[in-house]
């Protein structure tokens, strides 16, 4: 269940044109380890990109509270802290009370911290790190207080790193979702090289130093994603939209991995 994070948004396509994602990365490795052991797997992807907790909580968490799933995934919120007027408070108790709903359908949760930046260093990356810092210590908080696995993103600087993300600078690519998947596995306790795509703790180590860029190539590269990406971000804001409006998810009924 979630948002654009869990859809897998910006990772490469699925042959029916949906993104892959960390999530179906994670759900065909443990395919990969239950068929070893003689045993399936079957999985549901609900998440929708664009949505606001509450919005989660109500279409999503019924669907999934009829599979009765063993294992659940919850990221919500974070596009919440990006809404300017966030009573983060109420954003708090509202996250904690969804997640024990989420604890209530299912013997396995996992939650992740948001990360804090996608390479940026400017007035509003630190804004927007100062804010999803106060969202992750409730993360951690409410994982403590429902015995949820939390994978913990913010801390790991490698994921900082501009390369794993989009232009688009709000969501991881490729690369990034790969980094994300190992970190999911890990912290269910998988430590097979050939599930984690390499070994224990890779996703955690920087990438070599990117080529140095002049402060030109900067400039023209901010002044691209200002009218590219950030600006049709404010309008869909201003006129009341989102990038989920009459999307559906990728993955509604449980399907079993071959």
């Amino acid at each position: 269940m979630g948002d654009s994070f869990t859809e897998g948004m910006c990772d490469r396509p699925r042959p029916d044109g949906f993104p892959i994602g960390w999530s179906d990365r994670v759900a065909n490795a443990l395919a990969q380890h239950e068929r070893r052991r003689g045993g399936t797997l079957s999985y549901a992807n609900l998440a929708v990109r664009g949505k606001l907790l509450d919005q989660v909580v109500s279409e999503q968490l019924p669907v999934a509270a009829t599979m009765q799933p063993t294992l659940a995934t919850f990221h919500a919120g974070p596009n919440d802290v990006l809404r300017r007027g966030t009573d983060f408070e109420d954003l708090q108790t509202r996250y904690e009370a969804a997640v024990r709903d989420v604890a209530a359908i299912s013997d396995h949760i996992v939650l992740f911290t948001a990360i804090g930046r996608a390479g940026g260093t400017g007035r509003l990356a630190q804004l927007l790190a100062d804010r999803f810092a106060r969202f992750n210590d409730g993360v951690r908080a409410v994982a403590a207080s429902v015995g949820a696995t939390v994978v913990d993103l913010e801390p790991v600087e490698a994921l900082s790193d501009r390369r794993l993300w989009d232009e688009d600078r709000l969501h991881l690519n490729e690369s990034g979702h790969r980094h994300v998947t190992a970190a999911v596995l890990e912290a269910l306790g998988y430590a097979d090289p050939v599930l984690l795509d390499g070994p224990v703790g890779w996703w955690r180590v920087a990438l070599p130093p990117a080529p140095p860029s002049s402060v030109a190539q900067d400039l023209a590269a901010d002044v691209t994603w200002v009218r590219t990406h950030l600006l049709p971000w404010v309008g869909r804001r201003l006129r009341g939209r989102s990038s989920g409006d009459g999307r559906t998810p990728k993955d509604p009924v449980l399907r079993e991995l071959t």
